[in-house]
């Protein structure tokens, strides 16, 4: 028990799609086409087959109904037999952390050696749902007895009956409040007095650093994506390269059109995307000579209140560090989710702020400033989108690549939650770290 008390978790390798905006019409590439697609060649270059991985782990908040247990799916079509155990979690917006921080506890425990886990989402692809009216209309006609009862019933149709659910915006819909996560977005602008040129600036930030990211070919995540039709995708394609201060102040307010300052320009984009990692305890790298990316040392969970959700992030981080005696000092680099501009520059706004973090996080003084050239240093969710399965295993595999490239220790990768949570996760290099 000793040894299996003491087993770590490596990330040996990753890979991710490119990150595909919605544009008004499903995706040709469903969410476990998306997980394929970085898994197929991640899974080519190790010097194991599928078959001798231990179980697959998938986070995906909003499969089709084709593909129930969507891991599952994803496993057989990668190949790695029937034999192989799969399962798939969901925790909204962090379900791609979830199912990386599951596949660490199945190694810590010993179950397993070697992990396949992500997330993937094709939100493009969200349903639109018959409403109640419409439902209650069917069942009636359904369960008519005859010709007559069924005509009775037919004259009850109302044009309003196929007025659709938009199943998308239902989930981004906090029912325990009965507010949109862009909502709970203004909330935190209100808060901390955060304003819409800070929202801008930092969105356009956002993508200016991944266009940077991507022309000097900083994203080494990401492969190609080919759908069945004959579409292929090379980059990230959210990222508006002709963005200026102009453009995204000219925009209007959607979520509070009359008071509001949280735009489409300043928010994550409705995007499809996977991120794949595998983990490896050090039993599985010395078997198969495995490289090592990062070390995963520990993993918080949080719950705020769900109209303040973007705070996930200042609560699970506290409780990470304190748990291991760390504090911002000790951290080189940060990825947060960037769910809207205002929900991040609301979480920077909450550990500057003494008072806040006394009155709420228990601490003696501010958790302090964090600094912007070590946040998000490849850019964001607000220029990349933020496909709500896939994102939080993103973040961390970026981080896990940040801190080999920059020589750094260690890192943290935080995300909000719908529904009020936030989850962190800490990461080191392993390799030799200058400076």
């Amino acid at each position: 028990m000793e040894k299996i008390k003491g087993r770590e978790v490596y990330i040996v390798d990753g890979a991710r799609t490119p990150f595909l905006k919605a544009r008004s019409k499903p995706g040709s590439l469903s969410a476990s086409d998306l997980a394929i697609q970085a898994g197929r060649e991640l899974l080519a270059r190790q010097p194991f087959a599928p078959s001798d991985l231990g179980e697959v782990i998938i986070g995906c908040v909003m499969p089709s109904p084709e593909e129930t247990n969507i891991a599952r799916v994803i496993a057989l079509r990668l190949g790695c037999g029937k034999a192989m155990p799969a399962w798939t979690v969901q925790r909204n917006c962090a379900s791609g952390m979830q199912a990386i921080d599951s596949a660490m506890k199945d190694i810590i425990t010993g179950r397993h050696d070697l992990v396949l886990a992500g997330g993937t989402e094709a939100m493009s692809r969200a349903p639109l749902l018959y409403n109640q009216s419409m439902v209650n209309w069917l069942a009636s006609l359904w369960s008519s007895k005859n010709f007559l009862d069924k005509l009775k019933q037919m004259i009850k149709f109302r044009p309003s009956y196929l007025s659709p659910v938009i199943a998308l915006l239902k989930g981004l819909t906090d029912s325990t409040v009965n507010l949109s996560m862009g909502q709970t977005a203004e909330n935190l602008a209100y808060r901390f007095n955060i304003t819409r040129e800070e929202m801008d600036l930092f969105s356009l930030e956002s993508h200016r650093r991944v266009i940077a990211a991507q022309d000097n070919h900083l994203l080494n995540e990401v492969l190609p994506a080919f759908s069945s039709t004959g579409e292929y995708f090379l980059e990230d394609d959210g990222v508006r390269r002709d963005t200026t201060l102009e453009k995204l102040a000219s925009l209007k307010p959607i979520f509070d059109k009359k008071f509001g300052s949280v735009t489409a320009g300043n928010s994550s984009q409705v995007t499809d995307g996977a991120a794949l990692l595998l983990l490896a305890s050090r039993e599985a790298i010395e078997k198969y000579q495995l490289p090592v990316l990062a070390r995963i040392v520990d993993v918080a969970w949080a719950g705020v209140d769900p109209a303040e959700m973007g705070l996930g992030p200042v609560y699970s981080t506290i409780q990470l560090l304190q748990r291991l005696h760390l504090n911002r000092e000790d951290i080189d680099y940060w990825e947060i989710n960037e769910a809207f501009a205002a929900q991040v520059l609301g979480c920077l706004a909450a550990w500057e702020s003494e008072e806040y973090c006394q009155k709420y996080l228990g601490l003696s003084t501010a958790f302090g400033k964090i600094d912007p050239a070590r946040l998000n240093v490849d850019g964001g969710a607000v220029a990349l989108g933020h496909p709500v399965g896939a994102s939080g295993a993103r973040i961390v595999l970026h981080l896990a690549h940040v801190l080999k490239r920059e020589g750094a220790k260690r890192g943290v990768a935080t995300i909000c939650i719908g529904g009020g949570q936030g989850g962190a996760m800490l990461i080191e290099n392993t390799s030799e770290v200058h400076g």
